[in-house]
């Protein structure tokens, strides 16, 4: 009986000791401290944040904010999870800066604020702690803010041009201008396209923009979606573009607007197999030599052009500008170039005629993507250039103030000679 007592005792003892711990447990949230009851911030380097210190005894969602007289609430974290502190204290450092807000009967400009200074004023901080059985624990104290930078980097007049934009080196709205006025000196600025699928293109400043980078003033962005580097400009399709600044002590701007890129892409053209057809190599003088070629768009971007029509006679002492054909940026065309020849590639030739190009709403002709086209022409020598003859003479396939690509240049060279009676 004795033994049976003792057991009973011995048992009940250890449940007591279990149940101890409930009554001695550590506080959710506890030794939080700020370093400063005061600060100043105003990017002075002197006394412009307070570091916010404290620990957690069990994983909790954990929240600091700022009461203010009226007791309205400014947030620094809202309910951010956090697992046991361990042996060292969460530490961060608070500069004034709070989610963004607008005051009484505030209007912003065109712009919105992601995160903003605290007005100057004493307020009521909070740290506050929520474990996953819903407790909640709070420790407050007071912090001032006096002196602080309110000033707003505002965004002012953000605009794109065109709005619909086609990056494919035709020489039509092949590039997007941004501008946008900030209102005071910054520690940075960024423009970027936001597409469907959640990815950004970054647009950098132009280099001849009117304000220096970091300056308060106009800066301007130049966008060719990297197609003058030979690289894939982004999808076709709708964008919203983002321009967001940021001060010297944390304040956040950001405005937005839309960009739509339609037939974007880089344009890749040659003359099939590098190979020419000569009528002849020799002619009599007011003769005329023939040409014949394929030229293929080996792209998926439709390649604009312009005339004179394939099958058109130049004489020897005309140019593509005599018949009406002055150069126009981003069009392709073929052309012929003999040595004598007093400017580059003098006669000009559209790269297909009305049986394979597409036209555009803008009255623009294009050879589609991945099509090829025969190309000929001809030009009369009434007379013989220059001091060479015989001479050569070569094809070439030109995109009009963007460049003659090394595999279009001097291709299949005959040489001509021209007899003179």
């Amino acid at each position: 009986m004795k033994t049976h007592l003792l057991k009973l005792l011995l048992l009940a003892t250890t449940m007591a000791l279990f149940s101890l711990p409930a009554c001695g447990e550590r506080a959710l949230l506890y030794d939080v401290s700020f370093s400063s009851s005061r600060i100043t911030p105003n990017a002075d380097h002197d006394n412009d944040i307070v570091r916010i210190q404290y620990r957690l005894s069990r994983r909790a969602a954990l929240s600091i904010y700022f009461l203010d007289a009226a007791g309205n609430r400014y947030t620094f974290r809202s309910k951010e999870p956090r697992a046991p502190s361990g042996d060292d204290p969460y530490s961060v450092y608070f500069s004034g800066v709070v989610d963004g807000y607008t005051l009484p009967g505030e209007s912003l400009d065109g712009f919105s604020v992601t995160h903003r200074m605290l007005p100057d004023g004493a307020y009521t901080w909070v740290v506050e702690a929520t474990d996953e059985s819903g407790q909640t624990e709070q420790q407050r104290g007071t912090l001032v803010i006096a002196d602080a930078d309110r000033a707003l980097p505002e965004l002012l007049n953000f605009s794109v041009t065109p709005p619909v934009f086609t990056p494919n080196r035709d020489g039509i709205s092949d590039r997007a201008r941004m501008n946008v006025f900030v209102s005071k000196d910054h520690d940075s600025l960024t423009v970027y396209l936001l597409g469907e699928d959640g990815i950004r293109y970054h647009v950098a400043e132009d280099e001849r923009s009117p304000s220096l980078p970091g300056e308060a003033g106009l800066h301007t962005f130049d966008y060719d979606a990297g197609v003058d580097l030979g690289a894939e400009p982004p999808p076709d399709g709708h964008y919203v573009v983002w321009v967001e600044a940021q001060d010297a002590v944390g304040q956040h701007t950001v405005a937005t607007t839309s960009l739509t890129i339609e037939n974007g892409g880089v344009p890749k053209a040659y003359i099939l197999n590098g190979e020419v057809e000569w009528s002849a190599s020799s002619i009599l003088l007011g003769e005329t030599i023939y040409f014949t070629l394929t030229v293929e768009n080996d792209s998926a971007t439709p390649l604009r052009t312009s005339g004179p029509p394939p099958g058109t006679v130049y004489g020897n002492e005309q140019n593509y500008a005599t018949v009406g054909e002055t150069i126009q940026s981003g069009v392709f065309r073929v052309a012929i170039h003999c040595e004598n020849a007093l400017v580059n590639y003098p006669w000009r030739w559209a790269i297909g005629d009305e049986s394979v190009l597409i036209e555009s709403a803008d009255g623009y002709r294009y050879l589609p993507p991945f099509t090829r086209a025969t190309v000929s022409g001809g030009i009369r020598f009434d007379s013989v250039m220059g001091a060479r003859n015989p001479q050569y003479c070569w094809a070439g396939l030109i995109h009009e103030d963007v460049e003659i690509a090394q595999v279009n240049d001097r291709i299949d060279p005959v040489f001509l000679f021209i007899q003179v009676p």
